[in-house]
């Protein structure tokens, strides 16, 4: 009635909530409730208050361990956990057949079977099991973390997780050693992020992605993958040219923050304080050639926007460098290093400096003929990044 259209999930939600015969209406209020927990974890003391049915069943006792939760990293809605849940036990990507399956439809003879829905309400519930379970959370974002991504605005597609998490449980039980594992599903996120695997019509490619893995196993699936993906050509002229763009949340942007999280590398101009720490505080993205600066050529905003003019710095260094022109600022810190007064963040040694912009993947012809051409920068500058995501990427 509102005009909102409603998504396969939200019928499949309805057919399980409507479903009192194999416990439906329990298994509903479980991915509510675990859905509502991961993000307000004190809602575990209104269930206990209000629901002391529910809070006597298996469900509740796998989810008690949020209320003790302060981590956002992954906040799943009851679409994801449906996703995932569904996707890793039954083999297939596409939530409309999930529907189907509540509902006892047989796919081969085309008709519907008691038998059938009894079985589907079964396995789901094992999926939603596994999906609650406190070690397989914890380790799935354990691992994104240890890929850089320690903070959710790091996080630029929930399919993208999603994906991680269903491969993550068939791994496990396919029995993929634990390392390979951790190795694999690193990858295979930064893969999907820099690649918008999921973005678009997911299902399609989730339901694809899911039948190879069954077919060929997870390792050999992935490997293939990533050889057919991510080729030379890709690093090397397909993502800087995809980098060409104004958006600050772009998949490129993200996992090339991730990136120097992985690396422990120091903010713009920052002696001691890591591109992690002002993330996960407050940071500024610089304008490398500042926004004013631009906008006195005539730039629009479009163009003084781009990534790639981006760069992670403390706000008293970005306060301090403020319109000045790239030429002037960039060789005051030249000069700072080399004796002179100082102006820009802590960093006294000529080595510490050059460093510090080669982990930003900064060109060092900025000191001379690079500080008068912006075009010419952005596009040295989005090579530099592309190689570092490469370079991220294989030893992840």
């Amino acid at each position: 009635s509102a005009g909102t259209e409603l998504s396969q999930a939200d019928f499949a939600m309805s057919k399980i909530a409507a479903n009192e015969r194999y416990g439906g209406n329990e298994l509903r209020k479980a991915i509510d409730y675990f859905c509502h927990m991961a993000v307000v974890p004190d809602f575990y003391k209104i269930i206990e208050e209000k629901d002391e049915i529910f809070s006597k069943t298996p469900y509740f006792n796998k989810m008690v361990w949020l209320k003790d939760v302060k981590d956002d990293l992954y906040d799943p809605s009851y679409t994801d956990m449906l996703r995932v849940a569904f996707t890793s036990k039954f083999g297939r990507g596409r939530l409309q057949d999930l529907v189907a399956l509540l509902s006892g439809r047989n796919f081969e003879t085309k008709q519907y079977e008691e038998e059938i829905a009894e079985r589907s309400f079964e396995t789901l519930k094992e999926g939603v099991m596994n999906f609650m379970n406190k070690t397989h959370f914890e380790r799935v974002t354990m691992i994104l973390r240890s890929a850089g991504f320690i903070t959710n605005n790091l996080i630029g597609s929930k399919n993208a997780v999603n994906f991680a998490f269903i491969l993550y449980l068939l791994a496990r039980e396919e029995g993929v050693a634990p390392h390979e594992i951790e190795h694999t599903i690193r990858k295979w996120f930064v893969m999907s992020m820099l690649t918008g695997r999921y973005s678009g019509t997911p299902e399609t490619v989730i339901d694809q992605d899911v039948r190879q893995i069954k077919s060929y196993g997870v390792v050999r699936h992935t490997q293939a993958v990533f050889n057919a993906t991510l080729t030379d050509s890709f690093w090397s002229a397909l993502l800087p040219q995809e980098m060409d763009t104004s958006s600050g949340i772009s998949p490129y942007f993200l996992v090339y923050q991730a990136a120097q999280v992985k690396m422990k590398d120091k903010g713009f101009l920052s002696k001691d304080i890591e591109v992690s720490s002002l993330l996960l505080n407050r940071a500024d993205v610089h304008h490398l050639f500042p926004r004013n600066y631009l906008k006195k050529m005539g730039l629009q905003r479009g163009s003084y926007n781009q990534i790639a003019n981006y760069a992670i710095a403390q706000s008293e260094i970005n306060i301090a460098i403020g319109d000045k022109p790239p030429k002037e600022y960039f060789n005051t810190m030249l000069s700072q290093v080399r004796g002179g007064p100082m102006k820009y963040g802590g960093i006294t040694e000529e080595g510490q400096l050059i460093q510090n912009l080669m982990s930003h993947c900064i060109p060092l012809d900025i000191f001379n003929s690079l500080a008068d051409s912006y075009e010419e920068f952005l596009v040295e500058r989005r090579k530099l990044m592309a190689a570092k995501i490469k370079d991220y990427f294989n030893n992840l």
